[in-house]
Parts: C-alpha cells; structure tokens; sequence
C-alpha cells in the first residue's frame, strides 16, 4: 500500500487542509488518481501479473471516513473527492467485494441508520459520485458520435479500381433488371406492402408528422388517414407517475416554501392527459408555472378550443422544442431570467432516442 493510499484512510485526526495538500502533491508528481491497493501490492512484490480487482483512493475514502466528523471536516473530504475526479478517478471501479465507491456508501450508510452519528458527508459524496458518472456518460458518448463517422480517402489506386469494377457492375444491373421483368410477369396479382417505418412516414420524420391530419377520438389522438396511435388513455397510469415524479418539488413544499417559484415543463401535448395531473398538482402553488411545448398545428387549434390558453399559470411554447428551449433556458435579456425547471416530462411522437439524448445536452 502506498503512502496515497494510506492518506485515503485517514489515520490522523482532525482532518484539515494537510490532507488536501498532500493529496495533490502526490497527484502533481504523478501518481494516478486510479492508482489502485492491488497495483501497489503487485509492484511492491514484483508480481507481473494485472490484478484482477480495482481498489482505488476513492473506495478508500469511502470506507474509511469517520462518520462523527465537523462540518469542517466533511468540507475537506467533498474537496478531496473532488480533487481526485479533477485527476481522473473512476466513479465505477470495482474493489475485491465487486464494489463501487457508491456501493460502499449505500452499505455504509444503511449499516448506521438506527445510530446517532451524523453520516451527511456521505450524501454529499454520493452526489459528487452521481455528477461524475453523469459527466462521463455524456463525454462517452460525444466520443462515440465522432466514432462513427468513416473518413474515405479515395487515391489514384482506389479509382483504378473502381473503373474495373463498371463492366461487372453494368453486367450486374442487366441481369437485375432481367429477373425484375420476369418476376413482375409472374406477380401481377400480388398487392404491393406498405411500409408503415419508412423514413419519411409521420412516425419517423418530425417534418412528415407535423404536416400530417390529427384526428381526436373518444380515447385517443391518432393520425387521420393512416389512424395511427400518436398517444393514447392507456398511458394514465404511466403519466400519474410521472406526474407525480416531476412535481415532487411542488407536492412536498411546507406552506412557506409554496410561495417559491416552481416551473414545470411538458414537451408533447398530445391529449393533454400528464398536463392536467400537472395542474391538479399545482393548483396550492400560486408562483407555479406550467410550461406546455407543442409543435402540431391540430393539436394547438385543440388546446385552444379547451382553454388551455387562457390559463393564468400555463405558458405556451408554439413550436418545437428545439426551437424553444434554448433561448428559454439561457436568456440573453436583462429584462428576462433564465428559466430553470423544477420537473421535464418529455414524450413526442416521430422522435427517437437520439433526440432525447440531444435534448439532455441543451
């Protein structure tokens, strides 16, 4: 074990800014903030071999913090957790019991819930955890989108090659060609299959879907010709949840804290089945504010004929959401701040996954 990994588990009290210092110095000179308990032992000992578990600085911290410990002392600790994430440390290395850092305080802090000792500093270092994690999803996958683009060098000897291939190509499309007219003679009967995915279809282009008839039945919104599900009543009981998830803020404000501004997004109308449980929700909050983004013509004349327009706490984004939000959410004017959303409910049709993740990015 080195000297790092010692600091980590605290072996002298109060724990001060000495324990920052060091902790950088070691980082200055060098040594990973990965540095692991098993890579030490396999260096002091000349074993060669990778170790096959990842006992890191940060598992340490996490196992050995004191739970008795000052506010001062728990300002030390956030701050070398958030030295060693500034150097690299890894949020999901696993120690010898195939723990992560966050395992260890979850086990810690269920071990102490009857105890009196006060174990705040592991809900701080827990979130400090989560933001890490979070930050290095999305850095991963900017990562992967740049993966995936193919850069193709075309030389002199590619383009030979290519002018040898149009004869058989040429060849190719002729016999192609041949056994189309064949097989056409022979099916004349058979109708053609509609491919209800193709890429310009309501349900996989934005462009298509917003050009395209809604129609509102009894319990549902479907698209008029092809009477496609665009949202229907089954969803009440996944959007009570949601409901219930993205005002949870607003529902467990005490009296003085309901006069505080809550704001509530919504992205995708639809039949308006979350936004009502969002209301009755908000209806004891006199600064809430519930923010309704929707881009389909028919489903604006709709929310109009309903009243969701006169409202006093809805606010209508006419549009879509990539058009909206950013100059929402970053306002450039004196005059108006930045909203920040207490709860987003997102769910769009002729959207995907990718959208979603664009939307995690604004």
């Amino acid at each position: 074990m080195s000297e790092l990994h010692d600091l980590c588990k605290f072996p002298t009290r109060p724990i001060d800014q000495s324990y920052i210092d060091k902790l950088t110095q070691y980082l200055k000179d060098g040594i990973p903030a990965t540095y692991t308990i098993e890579e030490a032992y396999n260096y002091i000992n000349n074993i060669e071999e990778e170790p096959t578990t990842t006992t890191t600085p940060l598992h340490l911290i996490c196992s050995h913090a004191p739970f008795d410990i000052t506010k001062e002392e728990q300002e030390i600790i956030s701050t070398m957790v958030e030295k060693l994430f500034e150097y690299g440390a890894g949020w999901s290395f696993t120690d010898i019991n195939n723990q992560t850092p966050g395992c260890i305080l979850i086990s810690r802090r269920k071990e102490r819930e009857n105890k009196e000792e006060d174990g705040k500093w592991m809900n701080d270092v827990y979130q400090q955890i989560i933001d890490a994690g979070v930050r290095a999803e999305l850095l991963l996958r900017k990562v992967n989108e740049f993966e995936e683009i193919e850069f193709i060098e075309e030389d002199d000897e590619q383009e030979e090659k290519e002018e040898e291939d149009i004869p058989q190509l040429v060849k190719d499309e002729q016999e192609i060609k041949e056994e189309a007219k064949q097989e056409q003679t022979t099916t004349t009967d058979i109708k053609p299959v509609v491919i209800d995915d193709a890429p310009d279809a309501p349900s996989q282009n934005q462009q298509s879907y917003l050009n395209t008839k809604l129609e509102y039945i009894n319990d549902a919104l479907i698209t008029k010709d092809d009477k496609d599900g665009v949202m229907m009543a089954w969803e009440n009981d996944i959007m009570k949840l949601a409901s219930d998830t993205i005002t949870s803020s607003a529902s467990s404000a005490s009296d003085s804290e309901s006069e505080q501004e809550v704001n509530i997004l919504n992205i995708g109308f639809g039949m308006g089945i979350i936004d009502a449980m969002i209301q009755s929700k908000l209806k004891s909050h006199p600064n809430a504010k519930h923010y309704i983004c929707e881009a389909h013509p028919d489903v604006l004349q709709k929310m109009k004929i309903d009243g969701w327009y006169e409202k006093p706490n809805v606010i209508i984004l006419e549009g879509r959401w990539q058009d909206k939000l950013n100059g929402l959410l970053s306002s450039s004017s004196s005059s108006e701040a930045s909203v920040f959303f207490d709860g987003i409910y997102y769910d769009t049709f002729s959207e995907h996954y990718q959208d979603m993740l664009e939307l995690f990015d604004i």
